[in-house]
C-alpha cells in the first residue's frame, strides 16, 4: 500500500479539499465507508490534472443523500438513485468554479444476453466494486479520510509500464460491458499508453460485442478518442482491432486505396495525417475523419492519372448518414456535411481569384470559414517541405485578402438592393417563383461590384431587362 494521499493533496483546490475532507468525515462519523476512486485516482498517480472527482461507499443511495446533506453541498440531487449515484454540487467563490463529485454504492453491473442496458446490483465491499472495474488503471481507490491507497490489481505498476490492462479475465469485462473496448482505445489515445496484448486479443475476439450498445455510447467515445492529443492512434486501433467495423464501417475501405502519384499515402493514412494536423475540436476532428470517406467509392484513373470526381459532394452525404446513425443532433450534421462539401475550395485558390469570387466562397462557407481553412491546412499531408510550404502560403494569402474585403463591407450581410416587396411592386405580380431567380440576379451583380446596394433604381430598370429577357414576367 502506498504512502497515504489525502484530499488536500490531490491538486484540487483548497477549499474543495476542505469540503472532501468534511465529506469524508461526516461519512465516517456515520459507520461508513467512502473512496476516491476511478480515474480521478488514476489521473493523481499518473500526475495530471484532475477535473471531477468519483467517489463510492458502502452506504445504499437513501444514506448516501442524507450523509452528504449533513456535510453541506451547494447542491444535492439524482444522477441515478436506482443505479446507486448521487451527485453533489460545491461552488468555490474565490476560484468562481463549480465542481460535482458523483458519490455510488459500492456495485456490480453487466449486460445479459443480447440486451443494451446493464443490470446493476449493489456490492458489498471495496474489492467486489473494484473487480467489477475495466483496467487495472482505473481499479485503485483512495480512503477519503486517511488517504490509504487501495490497489489490488497492479494498476500503478501498469501505469509505471504505461500499459492498459483488463481486471482480471479480459473476456469476461468486456461480456459485462462491451463499451470498454472503445474505452480502451480511448485512453490509448488520451494518456499515450499501450494495450497489453491479452487485452487485445480479448478485444479482437468480443469486437462483435458492440452490436449491444446504443450508438450514442459509441459516439461519446470515438468523439472523446478523436479530440485526445493522439486521434490518430485512436482511429488505428479501433480500425486493427476490429472495432470499426461495428462504428464506422465506412472507414474499413479507404485503407489501401492509392492516391499516387498526387499523394504518396493511401487515403486511410492521409486521413490520420489529417486528423494529426487539425486542432483538436469535435467539429474539426469529425471532419478531418470524414472529409475523405467517399473516395473509395469515387477512385478512377483517366490519362493514367488518379482522381476522385465527386468525392466532396458523395462524402458530405456519406459523412451526413454516419452521423445520423450515431445520433448526433441536426445541426452538428449540417455543419460538417457543409465542411466537407467545400472542403476542396480553399486550397484551390489563387492570386489570380477576383474580389467577386472571394466573396461568393465567404458567403458560402458562412459562419463555417474560420473552421474550412483550419481543415484545408490539415489536409496537406506531403512529405515535401515545398509543397507544405506553399499550401500554407496559398492559405495565409487567402485569408489576408478575405479580411481585406471583411474591412471594406460585411459580406455575409450584401444583399439585393430589391427586395420581394419591392419587386412585387414594381412588376405588379402576385408572390411567386418568379421572384428568386431576379433577387438572385441582382445579388449577384452586387457581389460582382458591379451594382451598389443601395443603387435602387438601377436595380430596378436591371431587374426589368432581366426579367423580360428570361421570360419571367
Amino acid at each position: 500500500m502506498s504512502a497515504a494521499v489525502l484530499p488536500g493533496q490531490l491538486g484540487i483546490p483548497t477549499a474543495l479539499a476542505e469540503r472532501v475532507e468534511r465529506l469524508a468525515r461526516t461519512f465516517r462519523d456515520g459507520g461508513r465507508q467512502l473512496y476516491l476512486v476511478g480515474g480521478c485516482v488514476r489521473d493523481q498517480v499518473i500526475g495530471r490534472a484532475l477535473h471531477d472527482l468519483d467517489l463510492t461507499t458502502d452506504a445504499p443511495p437513501d444514506e448516501i443523500k442524507r450523509l452528504a446533506a449533513r456535510a453541506k453541498p451547494d447542491g444535492l440531487y439524482d444522477v441515478g438513485a436506482k443505479f446507486g449515484t448521487i451527485g453533489l454540487i460545491y461552488r468555490l467563490p474565490i476560484e468562481e468554479e463549480s465542481w460535482t463529485l458523483e458519490i455510488t454504492t459500492f456495485r456490480t453491473e453487466q449486460y445479459l444476453d443480447g440486451t443494451r442496458k446493464p443490470e446493476v446490483e449493489f456490492g458489498q465491499s471495496l474489492e467486489e466494486d473494484l473487480a467489477r472495474r475495466d483496467f487495472t488503471m482505473n481499479a485503485m481507490a483512495l480512503d477519503a479520510h486517511t488517504g490509504a491507497l487501495h490497489d489490488p490489481f497492479g494498476g500503478q505498476e501498469d501505469i509505471a509500464a504505461r500499459t492498459i490492462r483488463a481486471v482480471g479475465d479480459p473476456s469476461e469485462r468486456f461480456r459485462e460491458d462491451p463499451l470498454r473496448m472503445l474505452r480502451a482505445v480511448r485512453f490509448a489515445a488520451q494518456l499515450g499508453l499501450e494495450i497489453e496484448r491479452e487485452t487485445v486479443r480479448a478485444i479482437q475476439q468480443s469486437a462483435i460485442e458492440l452490436k449491444r450498445i446504443s450508438r450514442e455510447r459509441i459516439a461519446q467515445e470515438l468523439t472523446a478518442a478523436l479530440v485526445s492529443p493522439r486521434p490518430d492512434v485512436g482511429v488505428r486501433l479501433a480500425t486493427d482491432l476490429g472495432l470499426m467495423e461495428f462504428c464506422i464501417p465506412e472507414v474499413l475501405p479507404m485503407r489501401g486505396v492509392s492516391q499516387r502519384p498526387l499523394h504518396h499515402k493511401d487515403v486511410f493514412e492521409h486521413t490520420l495525417g489529417v486528423l494529426r494536423n487539425i486542432p483538436s475540436d469535435p467539429l474539426l476532428r469529425w471532419a478531418a475523419l470524414l472529409h475523405d470517406i467517399a473516395k473509395p467509392q469515387t477512385k478512377g484513373v483517366h490519362d493514367g492519372q488518379v482522381h476522385f470526381f465527386g468525392h466532396e459532394e458523395q462524402g458530405a452525404r456519406i459523412a451526413r448518414r454516419i452521423l445520423r446513425s450515431l445520433h448526433f443532433d441536426n445541426r452538428f450534421m449540417e455543419r460538417i456535411f457543409k465542411l466537407i462539401q467545400m472542403h476542396l475550395r480553399v486550397n484551390s485558390y489563387d492570386s489570380e481569384w477576383t474580389d467577386s469570387a472571394v466573396r461568393r466562397l465567404v458567403r458560402e462557407a458562412g459562419e463555417e470559414l474560420d473552421a474550412l481553412v483550419k481543415l484545408s491546412r490539415a489536409d496537406v499531408t506531403s512529405y515535401r517541405t515545398e509543397r507544405r510550404e506553399a499550401a500554407a502560403l496559398r492559405a495565409d494569402e487567402f485569408e489576408r485578402r478575405v479580411q481585406l474585403l471583411l474591412e471594406q463591407e460585411d459580406i455575409a450581410k450584401l444583399e439585393s438592393p430589391l427586395d420581394g416587396n419591392a419587386l412585387m411592386t414594381l412588376f405588379g405580380k402576385p408572390p411567386g417563383p418568379w421572384i428568386r431567380p431576379v433577387k438572385d440576379y441582382l445579388l449577384n451583380l452586387v457581389i460582382e461590384g458591379e451594382l451598389g446596394q443601395d443603387e435602387r433604381e438601377r436595380a430596378a430598370e436591371l431587374a426589368k431587362q432581366y426579367a423580360a429577357e428570361q421570360g419571367l414576367v
